[in-house]
């Protein structure tokens, strides 16, 4: 009986060996097959932004209704690395201090710059992403006339954003030597961690003065309505916040003085020189024009 056994299983073994040489020429084929497949499903969502910005965004600037909006945040709010291209970045990269056992290697390191990848753009809308290691910061800078999503794809990053306080607030002068001012109000000073919902502001709501600090190595996904253009008086203006307590209030707009913690003057500065920013390749899916 146990060399029937033996005989048995011998020739399923002989025949198991047999199939799985038949099938090693197409393995190949059918992880090709996998791949194709997934990035067709990613294309779809890339895919599928770009459509929806084309006939939702115009070169006008003119402001998208609520429910493109809220269709729009739908599809950025399924979208992850993989989906543009992206490897999740986990890996600790601001080296080991001033402690560290290679202090040269460390400052290397906390000098990495933000990468910027241009993934698709025209006289309606920009889509990129920022790539930033571990504490890089993006200064705080305006977005005028401009609404803006922003998808954390993974990571952690924090977000400061003010508005402008309506009607225009002014200080009272301080003299020559002081820089000129005006009021604004924080709205936003959060972390946002992924996975998590898409971020909106416009151009006189929801932040549109932000700036950007990486808590993590994260990646978000940016798309701007209508892109920056210089000519058309969007140009983006980079600030320095001072305390309120920084200046006398002057005209403007009345003020709750227990929300004074939450207001800020902003100042206009020059690009920061410590602004460290390369262009990246985008090797996501194509999108299809």
């Amino acid at each position: 009986m146990f060399s029937k056994f033996r005989n048995a299983t011998d020739k399923a073994r002989k025949l198991a060996i047999e199939h799985e040489n038949c099938l090693l020429p197409f393995i190949p084929c059918f992880r090709n097959l996998i791949n194709m497949v997934e990035q067709q499903n990613s294309s779809s969502k890339v895919q599928a932004s770009y459509e929806l910005c084309r006939k939702t965004f115009t070169p006008s600037g003119t402001p998208p209704s609520s429910s493109a909006i809220q269709k729009l945040c739908s599809l950025l709010d399924t979208c992850g690395p993989a989906d543009v291209g992206l490897k999740e970045e986990t890996r600790d990269d601001r080296g080991h201090g001033i402690l560290g056992l290679n202090r040269l290697s460390s400052v290397a390191r906390w000098a990495q710059p933000i990468t910027y990848v241009d993934v698709h753009e025209c006289d309606s809308f920009t889509m990129c992403i920022f790539c930033f290691p571990t504490s890089s910061v993006i200064p705080l800078h305006d977005h005028p006339s401009m609404t803006v999503f922003s998808k954390v794809l993974y990571g952690s990053l924090h977000v400061k954003a003010y508005d402008w306080v309506e009607p225009a607030c002014y200080p009272k002068s301080k003299g020559p030597g002081y820089p000129a001012v005006r009021l604004a109000k924080l709205t936003v000073d959060k972390t946002l961690t992924a996975p998590c919902e898409t971020s909106v502001l416009y151009p006189k709501r929801g932040g549109n003065l932000h700036c950007f600090t990486a808590v993590t190595p994260c990646a978000v996904l940016d798309i701007l309505t209508p892109p920056y253009r210089e000519d058309a008086g969007r140009k983006c203006t980079y600030y320095h916040d001072y305390p309120f307590s920084t200046f006398s209030r002057g005209n403007g707009a009345e003020i709750d003085d227990e929300k004074i913690d939450d207001l800020a003057w902003l100042a206009e500065i020059d690009t920061p020189d410590d602004l460290n920013m390369r262009q990246g390749a985008y090797t996501g899916p194509a999108v299809q024009v």
